[in-house]
C-alpha cells in the first residue's frame, strides 16, 4: 500500500510539471483574450458592426477566400457556443428551463 501512495504522489507530481508549461500559455492568452471590452474599445467595435452591414449590403460576403468564410464560420460557432454555455450557467441545468 505504502508503494502505491509513493507512486501515485509521483505521477501527479509528474504531470504538474508536465502540464504547466501549458497552463502558463493558456493562462497567458485568457488575460488578453477573455477580458471584458473597454470603453476603448467601443469605437472599433461600431466600424466593425458597420462594415459588417455595408457588406451585407453591397453583397461583399460572396466575395471571401475559403479561408476567411472558414474563420467566419468557426467565430460564428464560438460565439454560439459560448452563448449556450451561458445558458446553461443561467438555469443551472444543460437540458431545459426548470419551470
Amino acid at each position: 500500500m505504502a508503494s502505491l501512495v509513493g507512486k501515485t504522489s509521483s505521477l501527479i507530481n509528474n504531470s504538474l510539471v508536465a502540464a504547466r508549461p501549458k497552463l502558463n500559455v493558456f493562462l497567458k492568452y485568457a488575460r488578453v483574450e477573455l477580458t471584458p471590452p473597454t470603453p476603448g474599445d467601443i469605437p472599433a467595435i461600431r466600424q466593425g458592426i458597420a462594415r459588417l452591414i455595408s457588406g451585407a449590403r453591397t453583397g461583399a460576403w460572396r466575395n471571401v477566400t475559403v479561408r476567411e468564410g472558414w474563420l467566419n464560420a468557426l467565430v460564428t460557432a464560438e460565439v454560439f457556443f459560448w452563448f449556450y454555455v451561458g445558458e446553461c450557467i443561467g438555469k443551472r441545468h444543460l437540458v431545459g428551463y426548470d419551470v
